[in-house]
């Protein structure tokens, strides 16, 4: 989701239709997805005035991002009079019924601004989106100069049905080192560590970890990463693909237990299942240092670099990938998080209609200036080589941080409520709220996320 504040999740519980947080530029998610409201459902149109063949195109109306968006359309049409594109802005929420509604009926704008995910693979089961896979073949250097873990979510049963664009936004773990200092530890180099944390910090007074647990998809993260260092994004991977029985495997009964261990060793603020994210009360715990650490998307540190006083300009925040657990298959440069958003091609389309998106995916997105217009809202485009931008930013130090993350990730998994079907993601962050509040085992956890694979 994206927000008018460019610092919240970009997630989306897509069943529910609510948005929890802001777009990945603005920061979602799950902050998997939209954005969070701006102007009218259909608040302009730009360009279309050419002679040629026209292409549509729907996206969400929120600025900074609307801009970016806007005059990336703006600066084809004036090099394409031939070849034109309308653009119409349409509000977060009233994008999601709009697009649902619009495909089903056959309607749809050539180009299909989205999330990618779950939601992509409805539309591909429906035959409403094109294959792009032998034109990415084609034209390879459109696939090269962007983050190869960017097309996960873009790719449905080994195929590519979509473009990858605009920015990404890894989860993080952060720490407030002034509180570290105080309590004479080291930031967390593995579980055994943090786990080690937990009673250190406790005994000082302070949190070990902030969350705003009522949110439900603060919670995921942790699962998210737990799932990926014991056991490899192959684990959940299984679940996405809908394999029978995929929540049974051993490293995620692993991971659940691991997750309990330390809601029970009070690894939490006191209270975490009434704290809501969006109210950004999990970041002020971090800043005010009631909490020493907390696992947040990337788009928390604008936030916190606004609200916090002199935390982050003073140096007093820290931030590092989620560490390995020990004897665990992951990878510790895999991520978590959002990769990127995506643009699809309608099947209704003309096949006028769909040279023109290709001719736009080819030169319009993410070019040079379209990456740098990005990267001005605060995020990181999933360019490689974006990095080389960041020096004059007050923020280049965490611009670099992100890009690496994101640009080295071995794999870069999406978030599991945009990555699975709206009605899986409901019953899984239902069952994620009862894990954390000790309320269900993880081997219920594991029956009723069975009962769902594939829904």
């Amino acid at each position: 989701m994206e927000s008018t504040t460019p610092s919240r999740r970009t997630f989306l519980t897509l069943s529910m239709g609510i948005p929890l947080g802001a777009a990945l530029a603005a920061c979602g998610t799950s902050g998997p997805a939209p954005v969070g409201g701006a102007a009218s459902s259909a608040a302009a149109t730009t360009g279309g005035g050419g002679s040629g063949a026209k292409a549509t195109y729907w996206y969400l109306s929120v600025q900074p991002q609307e801009g970016v968006r806007t005059r990336a359309v703006e600066r084809f049409n004036k090099a394409n009079p031939n070849g034109q594109i309308t653009g119409t802005t349409v509000q977060n929420d009233a994008y999601k019924t709009k697009i649902k509604t619009a495909i089903g009926a056959g309607q749809a704008p050539t180009i299909i601004w989205g999330w990618g995910g779950g939601t992509l693979r409805t539309y591909v089961q429906a035959g409403q989106v094109d294959d792009l896979t032998s034109w990415f073949e084609q034209n390879a250097a459109v696939k090269d100069r962007l983050f190869p873990s960017s097309f996960g979510a873009a790719t449905i049963d080994g195929k590519i049905y979509a473009m990858p664009c605009e920015t990404v936004q890894p989860i993080v773990l952060y720490y407030n080192k002034t509180v570290f200092e105080k309590v004479g530890v080291q930031p967390p180099q593995s579980w055994g560590d943090i786990m080690a944390l937990v009673p250190k910090f406790n005994a000082a007074g302070i949190a070990p970890f902030s969350l705003g647990g009522q949110s439900r998809w603060t919670n995921m993260m942790w699962l998210e990463f737990l799932f990926d260092r014991i056991g490899g994004p192959e684990v959940f991977q299984a679940v996405f693909d809908g394999k029978k029985d995929a929540w049974s495997n051993p490293a995620a009964l692993d991971a659940l237990t691991k997750l309990q261990d330390l809601v029970k060793a009070k690894g939490f603020i006191k209270g975490f299942s009434s704290i809501t994210a969006d109210s950004n009360a999990d970041q002020a715990l971090l800043y005010t240092g009631k909490a020493a650490m907390m696992l947040h998307g990337g788009w928390t540190y604008g936030s916190m670099s606004t609200d916090g006083g002199d935390f982050v300009s003073g140096g007093h925040l820290g931030y590092m990938n989620f560490p390995p657990v020990e004897g665990g298959k992951g990878d510790p440069s895999n991520t978590v998080g959002n990769p990127g958003q995506y643009l699809s091609i309608s099947s209704k389309a003309t096949p006028e209609q769909k040279e023109i998106a290709k001719k736009f995916f080819a030169t319009a997105v993410l070019n040079a200036e379209d990456a740098k217009e990005w990267a001005g809202t605060g995020a990181v485009p999933i360019v490689k080589g974006a990095d080389a931008g960041f020096a004059t930013s007050k923020d280049a130090d965490f611009l670099k941080f992100v890009y690496g993350i994101a640009s080295n990730a071995k794999s870069f998994a999406q978030s599991w409520d945009q990555a699975l079907s709206p009605t899986a993601a409901e019953v899984l962050l239902d069952n994620i709220a009862k894990l954390f509040q000790l309320s269900i085992t993880p081997q219920q956890f594991v029956s009723n996320m069975n009962a769902v694979i594939g829904s």
